[in-house]
């Protein structure tokens, strides 16, 4: 049996974390075990999306994060890492020179990748292979700053796209109607000989709501679940919500804004179910990094 041991850092605007992996492959056959999941609330997206910029407060303690995450990768002897960041780094004036910094600092490359890089990655788990080959489905990824939905027709990509529509935006009131109207039109036009369509959820929130519904094993989550919870939540206190469903507070106040995204897309489109694999943009970097490994299973 052959083993090798991966770092996959997801640099989001909610969040960063660094995902801790080993891959056994034997018998031309691999497995994925997670080692840890290190997840710092550094909120990027908060300065970017009002401000345009990285403030030098959180500059500062994104370097510190990742020397921490520097330092992890060391101890255990990670033997490949892949370190991607999103929609906020990519619009932050001062990103270029906060990755060069960080790459002088510690020797992490990060890659600031576009919004449809991101989805392929996410996309290339396969997790859909689940799903009857059949079958029509929506991949919907919701982060904090961006929302990136796949249109697959017979198993093969049929239309993509990235909208910057995100929690942490919403949360600032940076969307305005024009951007939900853009996203409205696409899907309608993408789905208008499709009905009924399955959706594969992903992201922090949606997972969150998976569990409060007591959702497992690839139990799908209906339109009338999702709109009951998220009313539920909506209806709740900060400090409720944190206290009732025990959400870190980086995720309290942005789990509703996730769920109506959510609810928006299954209405539009006339979804019929939501299913949620619990894998994101970290475990894609991990497949792109160990081409054989499948989550099919997982």
């Amino acid at each position: 049996m052959k083993r090798k041991k991966y770092g996959a850092i997801d640099i989001g605007s909610n969040a960063i974390r660094l995902l801790l992996v080993n891959v056994f492959t034997e018998n031309g056959v691999s497995t994925f075990k997670k080692v840890s999941l290190t997840r710092v609330p550094l909120r990027l997206g908060e300065d970017v999306f009002m401000d345009g910029k990285i403030s030098q407060e959180k500059a500062i303690d994104f370097e510190r994060t990742m020397i921490a995450f520097e330092h992890l990768m060391k101890v255990h002897k990670v033997d490949q890492y892949r370190a991607t960041a999103t929609s906020a780094m990519r619009d932050a004036a001062n990103g270029p020179a906060i990755v060069e910094g960080v790459k002088a600092r510690t020797g992490i490359n990060i890659e600031v990748i576009t919004g449809d890089e991101e989805a392929k990655i996410i996309r290339s788990t396969h997790v859909q292979e689940r799903l009857s080959a059949s079958h029509d489905f929506l991949y919907v990824d919701v982060g904090g700053g961006s929302t990136e939905i796949s249109l697959f027709v017979k198993g093969e990509m049929h239309a993509s796209r990235s909208f910057n529509i995100g929690t942490i935006r919403l949360l600032k009131d940076q969307v305005n109607e024009a951007k939900w109207d853009d996203m409205h039109d696409w899907l309608k036009e993408i789905t208008k000989n499709h009905h009924g369509l399955e959706i594969i959820g992903s992201g922090g929130n949606i997972n969150k709501i998976y569990k409060i519904l007591n959702k497992q094993d690839w139990q799908a989550i209906k339109y009338d679940e999702l709109k009951e919870v998220v009313d539920e939540l909506a209806g709740m206190t900060y400090e409720q919500r944190i206290m009732i469903h025990r959400l870190h507070p980086d995720r309290a106040d942005v789990i509703v804004h996730a769920g109506l995204i959510f609810q928006c897309i299954m209405k539009w489109t006339e979804g019929s179910e939501i299913h949620v694999p619990k894998l994101g943009l970290a475990d894609g970097l991990v497949k792109s990094m160990h081409r054989e490994l499948s989550f099919k299973t997982y």
